[in-house]
């Protein structure tokens, strides 16, 4: 009964130690687990960072004129604030990575590592105590064998004894060998009484240890590690929590400096910069007054004068011919004359006012230099032994002939700023007080449609062609070879109406003609819609100005013959 019941015990506590075993290993494994969750999301946090940081990078103006035209409209730049704004809110994200890494996943991964030693050295402690008292308890049956065997022998050794004493055909010699073994046996059963009293004593006082004082303490650091497992981990998920917390407040901010950049945003101040960037500095046209020209075109509205016109044009059958070049080529293929002369007023003097300040600013950065060279011109020729003074004078020439050349640059912009800045009409001048005296003498008149071709300005103060025409240059003749040998012999067109020169023109480009300021020219082409006048200051010179540039007076009688003309000759049309 005695050994079943320490079976019994034996196998209880072996079984306690396996399901603790078993329990504390679940516990490392959540732990690794969540570790690795940490892991994932901090991975996740700098994924997402970097993904917004991408994003806010492929958004950010480039370093061309076009996006720097753009920042000065404040739904542009609160854009930049916003995409600025999630550059602070990707890195918080970052250090929420950071904060991950250095608090949780770091600290749970020493830990795992600490508590995986200490789980191996407590299960080993009870392994080895359970070991130990098992032994003990085989001694003791041990001793207790050897005892019962002892004193069966003794027994037997006494019994033989007396079976001898009593056997009166046995010898003396032989009664007294049978004695002495019955005490020999006697005295090794004693022996083994006394051993195994002393070591039931041992076997006892081991056991309750084992049951009262080592296995408790194992269990309870044991049970003491689990806890502390536990807690470590409820702080692990608390910090996670708090790494989160820390960054709303400059998660905060970056989501109020978005809102408030998008509060900025001004659409009266942005469409203003849209008018004083494309506006073109010319004025309306005012009334057209009436010009009486019946006596001076009388002869352009007969068929005898207008056959008349055409003979006289005949010697000019070379120039013509020469017009059938069209398209013109530009003979300047850069960005447009150097002053700017193909733009219209405003946009002109904003050009010439850029390019000023871009040469000023080269001015100052040559004038720095050359102060920085001649102090240290003056530092050694105090201290020769720094440097030879003479060493920098090639230098200082050099930029002295920079700045000559950019003084010299900028005096002819000024120049040619000022002469624009002279010529653009006042705003507060009525219309009236532009129209030329040569037509004040004529009567009044319900007036003909004015060409001026203002409204076909693109925004950047160039003019609009038809798709057929190359940007920029007069319009294009039909090139149709049936009507070749017509072309060759075309005559002079009679004038449709007149001008007058609002604005100087230099006709650079072939099939164009120079104009000045307050020139009167015959029309004898009207605007087809591409921004093109074809005029004649003589029965020589004639060929093809802006429309915005000139005021046109076209005659209803012309404008009738105009169209007959049109009919008689199609590619006119």
């Amino acid at each position: 009964m005695v050994e079943e019941k320490m079976g019994a015990c034996f196998t209880a506590t072996k079984d306690q130690f396996d399901n603790l075993e078993k329990h504390t290993q679940w516990g490392i494994d959540f732990v690794e687990r969540y570790t690795k969750f940490v892991k994932e999301r901090s991975e996740i946090e700098l994924n997402y960072a970097k993904q917004i940081r991408n994003l806010s990078k492929k958004y950010q103006p480039k370093k061309n004129s076009r996006e720097e035209e753009e920042s000065k409209y404040s739904s542009c730049r609160a854009f930049l604030t916003t995409l600025n704004e999630l550059q602070d809110y990707a890195g918080q994200h970052e250090l929420v990575a950071e904060n991950l890494t250095a608090q949780i996943i770091a600290e749970l991964a020493k830990y795992t590592q600490e508590l995986k030693s200490e789980r191996k050295s407590h299960f080993h402690d009870g392994r080895k105590a359970q070991q130990h008292i098992e032994n003990s308890w085989k001694q003791l049956e041990a001793c207790k064998r050897r005892f019962e065997r002892d004193c069966k022998e003794a027994d037997r050794a006494q019994q033989y004894f007396e079976k001898m004493d009593a056997d009166i055909n046995v010898t003396k010699a032989d009664v007294e060998k049978a004695r002495q073994q019955a005490q020999m046996r006697h005295q090794m059963a004693s022996d083994s009484k006394g051993e195994y009293s002393s070591y039931l004593q041992k076997f006892n006082q081991e056991q309750n240890d084992h049951y009262y004082t080592i296995i408790p303490n194992i269990f309870q650091k044991i049970q003491d590690m689990e806890e502390k497992r536990i807690e470590r981990l409820g702080e692990s998920m608390r910090t996670f929590a708090e790494v989160d917390r820390s960054i709303l407040p400059i998660v905060g901010k970056c989501l109020d400096g978005m809102t408030k950049a998008a509060e900025s945003i001004e659409s009266k101040n942005d469409s203003k910069q849209v008018v004083d960037s494309y506006k073109s500095g010319f004025e309306p046209p005012g009334d057209v007054e009436f010009e009486d020209y019946g006596q001076a075109m009388k002869k352009a509205v007969s068929e005898t004068s207008l056959s008349n016109s055409r003979g006289e044009s005949k010697p000019e059958k070379s120039n013509k011919r020469q017009g059938k070049l069209w398209p013109f080529i530009k003979k300047n293929k850069g960005g447009g004359p150097e002053d700017f002369s193909h733009l219209p007023p405003e946009q002109r003097r904003k050009k010439l006012q850029a390019k000023i300040d871009d040469i000023s600013k080269d001015i100052q950065k040559e004038v720095d230099q050359r102060d920085a060279l001649t102090k240290m011109k003056d530092v050694y020729i105090k201290n020769p032994q720094m440097g030879d003074p003479t060493s920098l004078d090639p230098r200082l020439g050099e930029i002295a002939q920079n700045i000559d050349k950019l003084q010299a640059e900028v005096q002819k912009f000024e120049g040619w700023l000022a002469e624009v800045e002279g010529r653009m009409p006042a705003k507060s001048d009525p219309p009236s007080k532009r129209q030329s005296a040569v037509f004040e003498t004529q009567n009044n008149a319900p007036p003909v449609t004015n060409n001026c071709a203002q409204d076909r300005e693109s925004p950047d103060g160039s003019y609009t062609e038809e798709p057929s025409s190359e940007p920029g240059q007069p319009p294009v003749k039909p090139a149709d070879p049936e009507f070749d040998d017509e072309f060759e012999e075309e005559e002079v067109l009679p004038t449709i109406g007149t001008c007058k020169a609002l604005y100087p023109f230099e006709g650079t480009n072939e099939g164009t003609i120079s104009i000045t300021e307050g020139e009167l020219l015959y029309v004898i082409e009207e605007d087809k819609g591409d921004g093109w006048t074809r005029v004649r200051r003589n029965e020589e010179q004639e060929g093809y100005v802006p429309t915005s540039y000139v005021e046109v007076f076209l005659d209803n009688n012309t404008k009738e013959l105009w169209g007959s003309l049109a009919m008689e000759f199609p590619w006119l049309s």
